[in-house]
């Protein structure tokens, strides 16, 4: 690492001071060790892809993802296909992908590991969908991909209400929201990894997941994703019972391996997601919209595909 750019957007919650007091210490640890490093501020999606642009065109080798998920899923939209590593300083709520790299929490010490971290190669979901407005768009991915339930709850639950409500009442909205969710069904179809027959199924929610390791109570949510595979781990929710949703939670909590009916996982490099063939009474422009997200950020509706890009981001991860 010669020359790192620290990407941070200040409006993104919590303590200002005690978060610029972080980010000071982690550039003095960088410093020290001889990177040239400083700190780059954003304000939104569209502005931290467009600063992390400039930072590779002026020639760092290293970005650093300073904050959450979200922070990290704008960073790879610039990175992908490029030899320019990936770095974080985990400042977010959730903090997926630094739980699975094995990172530490405290950004001083995440960023001293950075120094001594090994580069490594590894493939990006990519998911095609339509945006707000009916125009194709397509976004990577490096921790999961989602249709259905889930992204109905974040097209229902904007950024904003949980930077004024706090997180407790974030997840109490989040609960309401999804007891009164109608369980809308759509057609996936997909070929599983190692396999030539394609299959199809009605779900009311699919995950493609790229990680192991989401951390904190709820670590495994889909047993066998990982990063160093060429495919998504697929959650298959093919019932619309709210007590096997739940129960797939808790079985993920306990670290269980019991059977959920109706929840199926799958491995694969492709899957298809469609509105349902309009019935004799309805049409596709009566049926509800069923959205889609990626690392936790909403993008838009069906029709969407998933699929894997090999070989496409430098991440830093702690040596083992």
């Amino acid at each position: 690492m010669r020359k790192a750019a620290l990407l941070y957007n200040p409006d993104s919650g919590g303590s200002h001071n005690r978060r610029q007091s972080q980010l000071d210490t982690a550039l003095a640890v960088l410093r020290e060790a001889g990177v040239e490093a400083h700190l780059v501020l954003t304000h939104s999606r569209a502005h931290a892809e467009k600063k992390a642009r400039q930072a590779v065109l002026a020639g760092c080798d290293t970005i650093f993802a300073c904050g959450g998920d979200g922070t990290v899923h704008n960073i790879i939209q610039v990175l992908a296909n490029t030899r320019v590593a990936l770095a974080i300083l985990p400042m977010g709520t959730a903090n997926a992908l630094a739980h699975d790299l094995g990172l530490p929490m405290n950004v001083a010490a995440a960023a001293k590991v950075s120094l001594s971290a090994t580069p490594r190669r590894v493939a990006l979901g990519h998911v095609q969908y339509l945006d707000f407005n009916g125009n194709p768009g397509t976004r990577y991915f490096v921790i999961a991909a989602g249709v259905g339930v889930d992204a109905h709850l974040f097209y229902k639950l904007v950024p904003e209400i949980k930077r004024s409500w706090g997180m407790v009442a974030y997840y109490v909205r989040a609960w309401h929201l999804w007891f009164t969710y109608a369980m809308t069904r759509f057609q996936v179809e997909y070929t599983e990894t190692g396999s030539d027959h394609p299959q199809r199924a009605d779900l009311t929610e699919l995950l493609g997941v790229r990680i192991r390791h989401f951390g904190g109570v709820l670590q495994h949510l889909a047993p066998g994703a990982s990063l160093d595979r060429s495919d998504v781990r697929l959650i298959l929710c093919r019932t619309g019972s709210r007590l096997a949703y739940l129960s797939y939670v808790t079985r993920a909590l306990l670290r269980g391996h019991w059977t959920i009916p109706g929840i199926d996982l799958a491995h694969t490099s492709k899957a298809i997601c469609q509105y349902l063939p309009p019935t004799a009474n309805a049409s596709t422009q009566t049926q509800p919209r069923i959205y889609v997200e990626a690392d936790g950020e909403l993008l838009g509706t069906l029709p969407a595909e998933i699929t894997v890009v090999p070989d496409t981001l430098t991440l830093l991860s702690p040596s083992q």
